[in-house]
Protein backbone atom coordinates (compact mmCIF):
# COMPACT_ATOMS: atom_id res chain seq x y z
CA UNK A 1 0.00 0.00 0.00
CA UNK A 2 1.14 3.54 -0.77
CA UNK A 3 0.35 4.62 2.78
CA UNK A 4 2.59 1.93 4.26
CA UNK A 5 5.44 2.92 1.99
CA UNK A 6 4.89 6.58 2.81
CA UNK A 7 5.02 5.93 6.54
CA UNK A 8 8.22 3.95 6.11
CA UNK A 9 9.85 6.83 4.23
CA UNK A 10 8.64 9.45 6.69
CA UNK A 11 10.04 7.52 9.63
CA UNK A 12 13.46 8.63 8.41
CA UNK A 13 12.40 12.29 8.57
CA UNK A 14 11.56 12.34 12.26
CA UNK A 15 13.67 14.57 14.52
CA UNK A 16 16.03 13.03 17.04
CA UNK A 17 17.11 14.56 20.33
CA UNK A 18 16.33 18.13 21.34
CA UNK A 19 17.94 19.74 18.34
CA UNK A 20 14.95 18.92 16.12
CA UNK A 21 15.32 18.53 12.38
CA UNK A 22 18.89 19.62 11.82
CA UNK A 23 18.67 18.74 8.13
CA UNK A 24 16.02 17.45 5.73
CA UNK A 25 17.20 14.56 3.55
CA UNK A 26 15.36 15.38 0.36
CA UNK A 27 16.56 12.12 -1.21
CA UNK A 28 13.76 10.43 0.71
CA UNK A 29 11.25 12.58 -1.16
CA UNK A 30 12.79 11.49 -4.45
CA UNK A 31 12.66 7.87 -3.27
CA UNK A 32 8.97 8.21 -2.54
CA UNK A 33 8.34 9.44 -6.08
CA UNK A 34 10.02 6.28 -7.41
CA UNK A 35 8.06 4.01 -5.07
CA UNK A 36 4.74 5.55 -6.10
CA UNK A 37 5.51 5.88 -9.81
CA UNK A 38 2.85 3.29 -10.62
CA UNK A 39 0.17 5.38 -8.92
CA UNK A 40 -1.47 8.47 -10.49
CA UNK A 41 -0.18 11.80 -9.20
CA UNK A 42 -3.36 13.82 -9.01
CA UNK A 43 -2.37 17.08 -7.32
CA UNK A 44 -2.57 19.05 -10.58
CA UNK A 45 -5.25 16.96 -12.27
CA UNK A 46 -8.93 17.89 -12.19
CA UNK A 47 -11.90 15.69 -11.42
CA UNK A 48 -15.49 16.36 -10.36
CA UNK A 49 -14.87 15.29 -6.75
CA UNK A 50 -12.02 17.73 -6.11
CA UNK A 51 -12.36 20.16 -3.21
CA UNK A 52 -12.03 23.65 -4.65
CA UNK A 53 -11.89 27.18 -3.28
CA UNK A 54 -14.26 29.63 -4.94
CA UNK A 55 -13.72 32.65 -2.69
CA UNK A 56 -11.14 33.73 -0.11
CA UNK A 57 -11.54 37.00 1.78
CA UNK A 58 -10.12 38.59 4.89
CA UNK A 59 -10.55 41.63 7.06
CA UNK A 60 -7.74 44.14 7.50
CA UNK A 61 -5.30 43.16 10.24
CA UNK A 62 -5.30 45.76 13.00
CA UNK A 63 -3.11 46.39 16.02
CA UNK A 64 -4.38 44.67 19.15
CA UNK A 65 -5.42 46.81 22.13
CA UNK A 66 -4.89 50.14 20.36
CA UNK A 67 -6.01 49.45 16.78
CA UNK A 68 -9.28 49.86 14.91
CA UNK A 69 -10.81 46.55 16.10
CA UNK A 70 -9.94 47.02 19.78
CA UNK A 71 -13.61 47.65 20.67
CA UNK A 72 -15.09 45.19 18.17
CA UNK A 73 -16.64 41.91 19.28
CA UNK A 74 -15.49 38.66 17.69
CA UNK A 75 -18.99 37.65 16.64
CA UNK A 76 -19.42 40.95 14.78
CA UNK A 77 -16.15 40.48 12.91
CA UNK A 78 -17.21 36.99 11.81
CA UNK A 79 -20.71 38.26 10.93
CA UNK A 80 -19.34 41.10 8.78
CA UNK A 81 -17.04 38.70 6.95
CA UNK A 82 -19.73 36.08 6.31
CA UNK A 83 -22.10 38.72 4.96
CA UNK A 84 -19.43 39.69 2.46
CA UNK A 85 -18.90 36.04 1.50
CA UNK A 86 -22.59 35.80 0.62
CA UNK A 87 -22.59 39.14 -1.17
CA UNK A 88 -19.52 38.47 -3.31
CA UNK A 89 -20.27 34.83 -4.11
CA UNK A 90 -23.96 35.53 -4.83
CA UNK A 91 -24.77 31.95 -3.89
CA UNK A 92 -28.05 30.93 -2.33
CA UNK A 93 -27.24 30.78 1.41
CA UNK A 94 -29.23 27.56 1.70
CA UNK A 95 -26.55 25.62 -0.21
CA UNK A 96 -24.06 26.20 2.63
CA UNK A 97 -24.14 23.13 4.84
CA UNK A 98 -21.53 23.89 7.49
CA UNK A 99 -19.38 26.70 8.87
CA UNK A 100 -16.21 25.91 10.82
CA UNK A 101 -14.35 28.53 12.86
CA UNK A 102 -10.68 28.31 13.77
CA UNK A 103 -10.05 30.26 16.99
CA UNK A 104 -7.60 29.97 19.86
CA UNK A 105 -8.46 32.22 22.78
CA UNK A 106 -12.24 32.49 22.97
CA UNK A 107 -13.91 29.68 24.92
CA UNK A 108 -17.28 30.67 23.42
CA UNK A 109 -16.12 30.28 19.82
CA UNK A 110 -18.70 27.63 18.91
CA UNK A 111 -21.54 29.85 20.15
CA UNK A 112 -20.16 32.91 18.37
CA UNK A 113 -19.77 31.33 14.95
CA UNK A 114 -23.24 29.81 15.04
CA UNK A 115 -24.86 33.12 15.98
CA UNK A 116 -22.76 35.11 13.50
CA UNK A 117 -23.62 32.72 10.67
CA UNK A 118 -27.35 32.95 11.38
CA UNK A 119 -27.23 36.74 11.60
CA UNK A 120 -25.28 36.95 8.34
CA UNK A 121 -28.06 35.12 6.50
CA UNK A 122 -26.91 31.51 6.53
CA UNK A 123 -30.04 29.50 7.44
CA UNK A 124 -30.39 27.33 10.51
CA UNK A 125 -30.25 24.24 8.27
CA UNK A 126 -26.46 24.71 8.14
CA UNK A 127 -24.26 23.54 10.97
CA UNK A 128 -21.50 25.40 12.80
CA UNK A 129 -18.49 24.35 14.85
CA UNK A 130 -15.13 25.56 16.10
CA UNK A 131 -11.64 24.03 16.12
CA UNK A 132 -8.44 24.95 17.94
CA UNK A 133 -4.98 23.85 16.92
CA UNK A 134 -3.32 27.06 18.07
CA UNK A 135 -1.69 29.00 15.21
CA UNK A 136 -2.89 26.56 12.54
CA UNK A 137 -6.56 26.83 13.55
CA UNK A 138 -7.57 28.68 10.37
CA UNK A 139 -5.99 26.00 8.17
CA UNK A 140 -7.46 23.32 10.41
CA UNK A 141 -10.93 24.79 9.79
CA UNK A 142 -10.29 24.61 6.03
CA UNK A 143 -9.16 21.00 6.42
CA UNK A 144 -12.28 20.16 8.46
CA UNK A 145 -14.66 21.52 5.81
CA UNK A 146 -12.64 19.91 2.99
CA UNK A 147 -12.63 16.52 4.68
CA UNK A 148 -16.42 16.63 5.00
CA UNK A 149 -16.70 17.42 1.30
CA UNK A 150 -14.34 14.57 0.38
CA UNK A 151 -16.33 12.13 2.49
CA UNK A 152 -19.60 13.19 0.88
CA UNK A 153 -21.04 14.55 4.11
CA UNK A 154 -21.50 18.03 2.60
CA UNK A 155 -20.97 19.72 -0.76
CA UNK A 156 -20.49 23.35 0.30
CA UNK A 157 -18.97 24.85 3.45
CA UNK A 158 -17.23 27.94 4.79
CA UNK A 159 -14.04 27.88 6.84
CA UNK A 160 -13.35 30.93 8.99
CA UNK A 161 -10.30 31.85 11.03
CA UNK A 162 -10.70 34.70 13.51
CA UNK A 163 -8.94 36.12 16.55
CA UNK A 164 -9.33 39.23 18.67
CA UNK A 165 -6.06 39.52 20.52
CA UNK A 166 -7.45 42.73 22.05
CA UNK A 167 -9.93 40.69 24.08
CA UNK A 168 -9.29 40.15 27.81
CA UNK A 169 -6.99 37.20 28.36
CA UNK A 170 -9.27 35.20 30.67
CA UNK A 171 -7.87 31.65 30.79
CA UNK A 172 -5.50 32.32 27.88
CA UNK A 173 -2.45 31.71 30.07
CA UNK A 174 -2.18 27.95 30.64
CA UNK A 175 -2.19 26.68 34.20
CA UNK A 176 0.56 24.25 35.29
CA UNK A 177 -0.04 20.63 34.40
CA UNK A 178 -0.54 17.90 36.97
CA UNK A 179 2.68 17.00 38.78
CA UNK A 180 2.70 13.53 37.23
CA UNK A 181 2.46 15.02 33.73
CA UNK A 182 5.18 17.56 34.49
CA UNK A 183 7.64 14.76 35.26
CA UNK A 184 7.91 14.19 31.51
CA UNK A 185 10.35 16.79 30.20
CA UNK A 186 8.73 17.35 26.81
CA UNK A 187 5.33 17.64 28.48
CA UNK A 188 6.77 20.27 30.81
CA UNK A 189 8.28 22.04 27.80
CA UNK A 190 4.76 22.60 26.46
CA UNK A 191 4.46 25.26 29.17
CA UNK A 192 7.34 27.33 27.82
CA UNK A 193 6.30 30.84 26.70
CA UNK A 194 6.51 31.41 22.96
CA UNK A 195 9.28 33.97 23.44
CA UNK A 196 11.37 31.38 25.22
CA UNK A 197 10.91 28.90 22.37
CA UNK A 198 12.07 31.57 19.94
CA UNK A 199 15.21 32.18 21.96
CA UNK A 200 15.76 28.41 22.09
CA UNK A 201 15.65 28.24 18.29
CA UNK A 202 18.06 31.15 17.97
CA UNK A 203 20.52 29.67 20.46
CA UNK A 204 20.27 26.01 19.43
CA UNK A 205 20.68 26.71 15.72
CA UNK A 206 23.04 29.69 15.95
CA UNK A 207 20.74 32.29 14.39
CA UNK A 208 22.10 35.69 15.35
CA UNK A 209 20.22 38.84 16.28
CA UNK A 210 21.62 40.49 13.14
CA UNK A 211 20.27 37.70 10.91
CA UNK A 212 16.86 37.99 12.53
CA UNK A 213 16.75 41.77 12.16
CA UNK A 214 17.79 41.51 8.50
CA UNK A 215 15.02 38.98 7.86
CA UNK A 216 12.44 41.17 9.62
CA UNK A 217 13.49 44.27 7.68
CA UNK A 218 12.92 42.39 4.43
CA UNK A 219 9.46 41.32 5.60
CA UNK A 220 8.57 44.96 6.27
CA UNK A 221 10.04 46.04 2.92
CA UNK A 222 7.98 43.49 1.02
CA UNK A 223 4.77 44.32 2.89
CA UNK A 224 5.31 48.04 2.32
CA UNK A 225 5.81 47.50 -1.40
CA UNK A 226 2.73 45.27 -1.63
CA UNK A 227 0.54 47.68 0.30
CA UNK A 228 1.66 50.68 -1.75
CA UNK A 229 1.00 48.74 -4.97
CA UNK A 230 -2.50 47.80 -3.80
CA UNK A 231 -1.84 44.07 -4.00
CA UNK A 232 -3.71 43.37 -0.75
CA UNK A 233 -6.83 45.23 -1.85
CA UNK A 234 -8.56 42.34 -3.62
CA UNK A 235 -8.26 40.04 -0.61
CA UNK A 236 -9.38 42.60 1.99
CA UNK A 237 -13.00 43.29 2.94
CA UNK A 238 -13.53 46.78 4.43
CA UNK A 239 -15.17 46.54 7.86
CA UNK A 240 -17.27 49.32 9.39
CA UNK A 241 -17.11 49.31 13.17
CA UNK A 242 -16.95 51.61 16.19
CA UNK A 243 -13.90 52.80 18.09
CA UNK A 244 -14.01 54.31 21.58
CA UNK A 245 -11.55 57.02 22.60
CA UNK A 246 -9.98 55.75 25.86
CA UNK A 247 -9.50 59.29 27.16
CA UNK A 248 -12.81 60.97 26.35
CA UNK A 249 -15.08 57.95 25.97
CA UNK A 250 -16.31 59.33 22.66
CA UNK A 251 -17.37 56.68 20.15
CA UNK A 252 -16.91 57.15 16.43
CA UNK A 253 -17.77 54.99 13.45
CA UNK A 254 -14.87 54.04 11.19
CA UNK A 255 -14.43 51.92 8.09
CA UNK A 256 -11.22 49.90 8.26
CA UNK A 257 -9.72 49.23 4.84
CA UNK A 258 -6.03 48.39 5.25
CA UNK A 259 -3.57 46.53 7.44
CA UNK A 260 -2.23 48.65 10.29
CA UNK A 261 1.01 46.89 11.18
CA UNK A 262 3.16 47.72 8.15
CA UNK A 263 5.83 50.17 9.31
CA UNK A 264 7.19 52.02 6.31
CA UNK A 265 10.90 52.63 6.10
CA UNK A 266 11.89 49.89 8.55
CA UNK A 267 15.53 48.87 8.20
CA UNK A 268 17.78 46.36 9.90
CA UNK A 269 19.58 49.32 11.45
CA UNK A 270 16.40 50.69 13.01
CA UNK A 271 15.43 47.22 14.22
CA UNK A 272 18.86 46.79 15.83
CA UNK A 273 18.01 49.61 18.24
CA UNK A 274 15.05 47.72 19.77
CA UNK A 275 15.73 46.06 23.10
CA UNK A 276 15.20 42.31 23.56
CA UNK A 277 11.60 41.34 24.29
CA UNK A 278 12.46 38.31 26.42
CA UNK A 279 15.69 39.18 28.28
CA UNK A 280 15.08 36.44 30.85
CA UNK A 281 15.50 33.89 28.04
CA UNK A 282 17.92 35.53 25.59
CA UNK A 283 18.73 38.64 23.61
CA UNK A 284 17.89 37.75 20.01
CA UNK A 285 14.10 38.18 19.75
CA UNK A 286 12.52 41.65 19.89
CA UNK A 287 9.23 43.36 19.22
CA UNK A 288 10.64 44.26 15.82
CA UNK A 289 11.63 40.79 14.62
CA UNK A 290 8.65 38.91 16.08
CA UNK A 291 5.07 38.66 14.80
CA UNK A 292 2.76 41.48 15.81
CA UNK A 293 -0.15 40.99 18.21
CA UNK A 294 -3.11 41.55 15.95
CA UNK A 295 -6.88 41.37 15.46
CA UNK A 296 -8.40 39.99 12.26
CA UNK A 297 -10.39 37.31 10.44
CA UNK A 298 -10.42 35.44 7.13
CA UNK A 299 -12.91 33.18 5.35
CA UNK A 300 -12.58 30.52 2.65
CA UNK A 301 -15.56 29.19 0.67
CA UNK A 302 -15.06 25.56 -0.35
CA UNK A 303 -17.14 23.15 -2.39
CA UNK A 304 -17.00 20.08 -4.57
CA UNK A 305 -15.78 20.93 -8.07
CA UNK A 306 -18.94 19.57 -9.67
CA UNK A 307 -21.04 21.72 -7.35
CA UNK A 308 -18.98 24.82 -8.14
CA UNK A 309 -19.60 24.25 -11.84
CA UNK A 310 -23.31 23.69 -11.20
CA UNK A 311 -23.50 26.95 -9.21
CA UNK A 312 -21.43 28.83 -11.80
CA UNK A 313 -18.83 29.75 -9.19
CA UNK A 314 -15.33 30.85 -10.20
CA UNK A 315 -12.74 28.27 -9.16
CA UNK A 316 -9.70 29.96 -7.62
CA UNK A 317 -7.79 26.87 -6.59
CA UNK A 318 -7.91 23.20 -5.80
CA UNK A 319 -7.26 22.34 -2.16
CA UNK A 320 -5.23 19.15 -2.33
CA UNK A 321 -4.90 18.59 1.41
CA UNK A 322 -3.04 19.42 4.60
CA UNK A 323 -0.99 17.55 7.14
CA UNK A 324 0.41 18.02 10.63
CA UNK A 325 3.71 16.90 12.14
CA UNK A 326 5.30 17.14 15.57
CA UNK A 327 8.64 18.55 16.77
CA UNK A 328 10.18 19.06 20.23
CA UNK A 329 7.98 21.57 22.12
CA UNK A 330 10.95 23.67 23.29
CA UNK A 331 11.73 24.56 19.65
CA UNK A 332 8.16 24.61 18.38
CA UNK A 333 9.08 27.21 15.74
CA UNK A 334 10.78 24.62 13.54
CA UNK A 335 7.41 22.90 12.93
CA UNK A 336 7.24 23.74 9.20
CA UNK A 337 10.48 21.83 8.62
CA UNK A 338 8.62 18.66 9.61
CA UNK A 339 5.23 19.47 8.07
CA UNK A 340 6.32 20.67 4.63
CA UNK A 341 8.45 17.61 3.69
CA UNK A 342 5.70 15.32 4.98
CA UNK A 343 3.11 17.14 2.86
CA UNK A 344 5.23 17.06 -0.28
CA UNK A 345 5.98 13.38 0.25
CA UNK A 346 2.29 12.60 0.49
CA UNK A 347 1.70 14.20 -2.90
CA UNK A 348 4.89 13.04 -4.59
CA UNK A 349 6.23 16.55 -5.08
CA UNK A 350 9.73 18.00 -4.90
CA UNK A 351 10.30 21.28 -3.10
CA UNK A 352 11.45 22.81 -6.40
CA UNK A 353 8.00 22.17 -7.89
CA UNK A 354 6.37 24.49 -5.37
CA UNK A 355 6.28 27.98 -6.84
CA UNK A 356 5.05 29.98 -3.84
CA UNK A 357 5.23 29.42 -0.09
CA UNK A 358 3.53 31.24 2.78
CA UNK A 359 5.35 30.34 6.01
CA UNK A 360 4.05 32.12 9.07
CA UNK A 361 6.63 34.40 10.63
CA UNK A 362 5.91 33.74 14.28
CA UNK A 363 9.47 34.88 14.97
CA UNK A 364 12.36 35.74 12.69
CA UNK A 365 14.36 33.02 14.44
CA UNK A 366 12.10 30.26 13.16
CA UNK A 367 11.64 31.87 9.74
CA UNK A 368 15.40 32.04 9.15
CA UNK A 369 15.78 28.46 10.39
CA UNK A 370 12.99 27.13 8.16
CA UNK A 371 14.37 28.73 5.00
CA UNK A 372 17.87 27.52 5.79
CA UNK A 373 16.88 24.01 6.83
CA UNK A 374 14.46 23.38 3.98
CA UNK A 375 16.78 24.96 1.43
CA UNK A 376 14.09 27.29 0.08
CA UNK A 377 14.70 30.31 -2.12
CA UNK A 378 13.64 33.37 -0.13
CA UNK A 379 12.12 34.88 -3.29
CA UNK A 380 9.47 32.15 -3.24
CA UNK A 381 8.56 32.63 0.42
CA UNK A 382 6.21 35.36 1.69
CA UNK A 383 6.66 37.68 -1.31
CA UNK A 384 4.27 40.19 0.28
CA UNK A 385 5.88 39.98 3.70
CA UNK A 386 4.58 37.94 6.60
CA UNK A 387 3.37 38.11 10.18
CA UNK A 388 6.33 40.21 11.34
CA UNK A 389 5.05 43.05 9.14
CA UNK A 390 1.35 42.22 8.86
CA UNK A 391 0.50 40.63 12.20
CA UNK A 392 -0.52 37.24 13.53
CA UNK A 393 -4.13 36.93 14.77
CA UNK A 394 -3.67 33.37 16.00
CA UNK A 395 -6.83 31.64 14.79
CA UNK A 396 -7.01 33.67 11.59
CA UNK A 397 -3.50 33.21 10.22
CA UNK A 398 -4.04 29.81 8.57
CA UNK A 399 -6.98 31.18 6.57
CA UNK A 400 -5.34 34.59 6.01
CA UNK A 401 -2.34 32.92 4.37
CA UNK A 402 -4.68 31.28 1.84
CA UNK A 403 -6.21 34.63 0.91
CA UNK A 404 -2.77 36.14 0.39
CA UNK A 405 -1.16 33.28 -1.51
CA UNK A 406 -4.13 32.92 -3.89
CA UNK A 407 -4.08 36.65 -4.58
CA UNK A 408 -0.33 36.58 -5.23
CA UNK A 409 -0.66 33.45 -7.40
CA UNK A 410 -3.28 35.18 -9.51
CA UNK A 411 -0.99 38.18 -9.98
CA UNK A 412 2.12 36.16 -10.82
CA UNK A 413 0.50 33.13 -12.51
CA UNK A 414 2.17 30.69 -10.12
CA UNK A 415 0.48 27.32 -9.85
CA UNK A 416 1.69 25.02 -7.04
CA UNK A 417 1.34 26.65 -3.62
CA UNK A 418 2.12 25.68 -0.02
CA UNK A 419 1.14 27.37 3.23
CA UNK A 420 2.65 26.40 6.58
CA UNK A 421 3.05 27.50 10.17
CA UNK A 422 4.59 26.45 13.45
CA UNK A 423 2.22 25.56 16.28
CA UNK A 424 2.56 25.99 20.02
CA UNK A 425 3.45 22.83 22.01
CA UNK A 426 5.67 21.63 19.15
CA UNK A 427 3.82 21.03 15.91
CA UNK A 428 3.77 22.21 12.32
CA UNK A 429 1.03 22.18 9.70
CA UNK A 430 1.16 22.63 5.95
CA UNK A 431 -1.41 22.80 3.15
CA UNK A 432 -1.11 22.25 -0.61
CA UNK A 433 -3.07 24.23 -3.20
CA UNK A 434 -3.09 24.36 -7.00
CA UNK A 435 -3.93 27.76 -8.46
CA UNK A 436 -6.53 27.69 -11.25
CA UNK A 437 -6.57 31.46 -11.93
CA UNK A 438 -4.28 31.02 -14.94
Amino acid sequence: MATDRLNNILSHLKPSGTSGLSAINWSYIATLRILTADEPQTSTQKNPDDVVITLALRTPLTKAVKGSFKDTELDYLIYALLKEVLAQSKIDPSVIEDVCLGNVNDGKAAYLVRAAALAAGIPHTAGASSVNRFCSSGLKAVQDIANQIRLGAIEVGVAVGAELMSAPSGDRIPKPFHAEVMRHQEAADCMQPMGQTSENVGADFHISRAEQDAYAAESFRRAEAAQKAGWFDEEIVPVTTQVKDPKTGAVKTVTVTRDEGVRYGTTKESLAKIRPAFPQFGDRSTGGNSSQVTDGAAAVLLMRRSKAIELNQPILAKFCGATVAGVPPRVMGIGPTAAIPKLLAQFGLRKEEVELYEINEAFASMAVYCLRNLGLEHEKVNPRGGAIALGHPLGATGARQICTILSEARRTKKRVLVTSMCIGTGQGMAGLFVNEQV
